[in-house]
Formats: C-alpha cells, structure tokens, sequence
C-alpha cells in the first residue's frame, strides 16, 4: 500500500479521533471557521509539521507512530530540523538488530560500493536527462572498488555538480549556500525520512551506519542508503530552474513537487515502482544481507 505524505502548513491543532488524524482549527484565532478535516492514520506514510503554532496530542504522535509513520518537524523557515520514528518497526527487530551490529568490515566495505556504484549510475542518468556528457560518471561507477577506496563517489559527485545547472546559475553545492540549493535540501530531507522510515519498518536501527559515522547523527544508516535517491531530487530541482530562477522563496508549487517525491516512479529491477515501495525493498535487501541470506542491495534507477 502506498503512504500518504502529509505537509501541515497553517496554525491548527492536530488529534487522534477513531483511528482518523483530526486536522482542527476550532480554537484557533482567525481560522475558526475552517472545516476540520480528516485522515485515515493508516494511510499516513509520513507527517511534515510546518507551521510553528501547529499543536498536537500525544494520542495522535503514538498513533502515528505505531503505524510507522514518520513525523518531520521544520524551523521557523519551514525547513526540516527534526524527525520522530518508532523504536518498534519489526517482529524480527531484535534478531536483526544483533545482525546488523556484528556485521563484518569487509561486508560493510561491499555494501558501501554497491551504494556508491547506484548512486554515481543514478547521477550519470540525470545529466544524460539534459544531453550532458555523462561517460566519466558511467566509467568511474563502473570501477568503484570495496569501500570505494578510491573515493569515486567524491570526484563523481565534483564533475556531476560542476555540470548538472547551466553554467549561469555558477551553481556550488553547499547545504548553506545560495539557491537551488534551498530545494535540494527540503528535498533530500523528504527523502531521508522516507528512507528512515522504510528502515526502521525492516527492523534495522537507522543510528548504525555502513559508511556514515556520527556520533550526534542518529540516522546515519539513513544517511548511507539514501545516497543512491538523492538522483531523483536532483531531477525535480533541475526541472523547476529550466522553468524559472525565481527559485529564492520555497514556494507552496515547489513543495509539492517534492512532497510528491514518495510517490514518484522508480525503475526497480526493471518494473516500475513507486519511491516509497522502493526504499522499502532496499531495507529489506539491506537486512537480509547482514542476516547472510543475500549479497546483493537492491537500489532504484532512473526510469
């Protein structure tokens, strides 16, 4: 079943009434006449809480996540800052928790090249999009070793950005710098709690990466197997420039965009899928491979 996202941007106060999330603006100064509105909490994949003056019950948070959804909360700038899991994802959670936690280097080595090696093939698709000489990316995917002890995933990800806007746009990929930079970050963020959530519904602990190691990160596994997805933002934001460079101001238009990033079509072993039922079938690849019952990760593709 494919999940809702949800993006609350107006002062409300948000409860939990017969298994329904209760948007309500009754006692709320100037939206008193607004008609509360209502969904099903099962079909809630995740809730993005924008507004500063959004209150909630405690019900509705542990409703909420006891169906696995992911809560994200956003800063005075409507910017994702925080994000709420479940500590229970999976009736296997324990045996796998144990798995993932006496996994070996030289498994983890071989995971990380498989995420590197999807993530540079995912980024060499998207400059082919727009007719940019792609072929170093596709010969550098094609030689990443164990580990990427080469760092390839660093000189792709130069030559890739170095390329992907319009030599006009003088564009430098920094989270705090200047536009697009904005929509990549709100995107990324969409997709980082959509990966999250997906790990934590396969019973794995998003805290132990493969790769990323953060002592103040508590996603860091997020971190690591959302890198071959972050592609697919990228597509969206190059699609809005080519449209406009009125891209100071994260408009409601560009959100939904990238709201709708869960529900856009991925190619996953050759059949199209929808985002969000991807990055559950990579956690449930990922999960077996640290239980040994398989060796290879399964990751999206551009369609």
């Amino acid at each position: 079943m494919i999940k809702r996202t949800l993006c609350i941007e107006s002062p409300c106060h948000l409860k939990c009434r017969n298994e329904q999330l209760v948007v309500s603006y009754e006692h709320v100064k100037g939206y008193e006449d607004r008609a509360e509105k209502t969904v099903p909490i099962e079909d809630i994949g995740m809730l993005v809480l924008e507004h500063q003056q959004i209150t909630l019950s405690h019900y509705l948070l542990d409703k909420l996540l006891a169906n696995n959804a992911s809560v994200v909360t956003c800063n005075e700038t409507r910017h994702p800052s925080g994000m709420m899991l479940p500590l229970e994802g999976n009736t296997l959670q324990s045996e796998r928790f144990r798995a993932q936690i006496e996994a070996t280097d030289p498994l983890k080595k071989q995971l990380w090249q498989q995420t590197v090696k999807a993530k540079i093939t995912n980024q060499a698709a998207v400059l082919k999009k727009w007719d940019i000489p792609h072929g170093y990316l596709t010969n550098l995917a094609q030689q990443v070793k164990s580990g990427d002890a080469d760092n390839y995933e660093a000189q792709a990800a130069a030559y890739y950005w170095a390329n992907l806007f319009p030599p006009a746009w003088q564009f430098f990929r920094r989270r705090d710098g200047p536009p697009p930079n904005n929509l990549l970050n709100y995107g990324y963020a969409i997709i980082r709690a959509t990966v999250a959530r997906a790990i934590t519904g396969a019973g794995l602990l998003p805290t132990l990466g493969i790769f990323h190691r953060n002592r103040y990160n508590a996603y860091c596994l997020a971190d690591d197997i959302m890198e071959p997805y972050r592609p697919f933002v990228d597509v969206i934001v190059r699609g809005i420039i080519d449209n406009t460079s009125a891209v100071d101001v994260l408009t409601k238009e560009f959100k939904v965009q990238l709201l709708n990033l869960p529900t856009a079509d991925v190619l996953m072993d050759g059949a199209k899928s929808p985002l969000m039922l991807a990055a559950q079938r990579t956690a449930a690849a990922l999960a077996k491979c640290y239980t040994g019952e398989q060796r290879r990760m399964l990751y999206p593709q551009m369609p």
